[in-house]
């Protein structure tokens, strides 16, 4: 799977979740671009994340996560 693929999966996570058709998610992505993006939907966020791709993020992960692109990151070492 290469990193457009997984990009192009992302966004349709993210629009599904936070219900905008409008988003975009790009390698810098993060809370603070999103307005709906608080902690419950980080939480749903990352559920559908794992379900989408079938991969489980440690909790260590998900903390460590700054942006969508170290997200991408984890789940390209992951589907490999």
């Amino acid at each position: 799977m290469t990193r457009e693929e997984v990009f192009e999966k992302l966004n349709e996570v993210f629009r599904d979740v936070f219900d905008d058709e409008d988003i975009t998610v790009t390698e810098t992505t993060n809370a603070d671009d999103i307005e709906d993006w608080d902690s419950l939907s980080h939480i749903n966020l990352v559920v559908a994340v794992e379900k989408e791709f079938g991969i489980k993020f440690s909790m260590g992960e998900t903390q460590k996560m700054k942006n969508v692109g170290e997200m991408v990151n984890i789940i390209l070492e992951r589907v490999k």
